[in-house]
């Protein structure tokens, strides 16, 4: 019988983030005996051939093994570092590789997301936003891409306060490749997160898992620049369907960029704010 790490690490290598189906049977039965029903050939041979044949020909040693080897750390459920918040999500993660400091991950945090194609309005805003929340004692989670999320991180370091960033990528894979420096930066001060294994691409499906994982680690979501359709709007979806505060600033009326946050707004699905006070009021903090 495996223990639960042994058990964790096979599942967490073979099964893709956020899947229903395993969410479930791993809730249900526990994760040791789902290893073990995959072994004893209790699942359909067909439909989840996949990931049957990767429990079984990867040993829980090796994937340990390699996760060790970029410095990070392999947390579940039942770890005294695991942020409870996540329980929250209908699918949690089987499993997070996180580098940096782990103590960041149930500390009172602020999602700031946003789009990839900014205004200077944008960057300016969310900086200012990641700096007010930082002076007072929270963290600064976002995704660590190109945009709104850089400019996040960047405005909690400038402002020498704490920020986590949320990969779609392997932990030792810079994604995007321009951000190499800002991710070495973000270690210094915070740390990085993934629910998926060393050496794993970036897709977009993983983008949107990925924005799960943002939303439920974070105490409330702000959406600074979105277009109409935007991954930012599925974060702050699934921000509310968690039933936490999501904020939206509000831009030029003929503002592509601000569309998304209009659209939230419009729908009642956003409170929106104009500054750092007005979301501090709005968060009771």
């Amino acid at each position: 019988m495996s223990t639960e790490i042994e058990a964790r690490a096979r599942l967490f290598d073979a099964i893709e983030g956020g899947a229903a189906f395993w969410s479930r049977e791993i809730n249900e039965h526990g994760a040791r005996a789902v290893v073990e029903k995959i072994i004893g050939k209790g699942y359909d041979p067909i439909k989840y051939e996949r990931v049957i044949t990767r429990v079984c020909s990867t040993s829980a040693e090796q994937i340990l093994e390699k996760i060790g080897a970029t410095g990070s750390e392999f947390i579940y459920p039942t770890n005294d570092d695991w942020p409870d918040t996540l329980e929250d999500l209908a699918c949690p993660p089987i499993a997070l590789i996180v580098r940096g400091d782990i103590s960041l991950l149930k500390s009172s945090q602020l999602a700031i997301v946003g789009t990839r194609n900014p205004t200077h309005y944008g960057v300016r805003v969310a900086g200012d936003f990641a700096a007010g929340f930082v002076d007072r004692g929270w963290c600064i989670t976002s995704g660590g891409a190109y945009g709104i999320d850089a400019a996040a991180h960047k405005g909690a370091l400038i402002a020498e306060g704490s920020t986590i960033a949320v990969l779609a990528a392997g932990i030792d894979i810079n994604y995007p490749a321009g951000h190499a420096r800002l991710f070495a930066e973000i270690l210094e001060a915070g740390a990085i997160v993934t629910e998926v294994m060393p050496g794993v691409n970036a897709i977009p499906s993983r983008f949107l898992t990925r924005n799960r994982l943002i939303a439920a680690l974070s105490n409330a979501t702000l959406v600074v620049e979105a277009a109409f359709r935007s991954g930012s709007l599925r974060t702050a979806r699934d921000a509310a369907e968690l039933l936490r505060p999501v904020m939206a600033i509000p831009g030029p009326i003929n503002s592509p960029t601000s569309e998304g946050c209009h659209r939230l707004i419009g729908e009642r699905a956003a409170e929106i704010v104009t500054s750092v006070a007005d979301a501090v009021e709005f968060l009771s903090i």
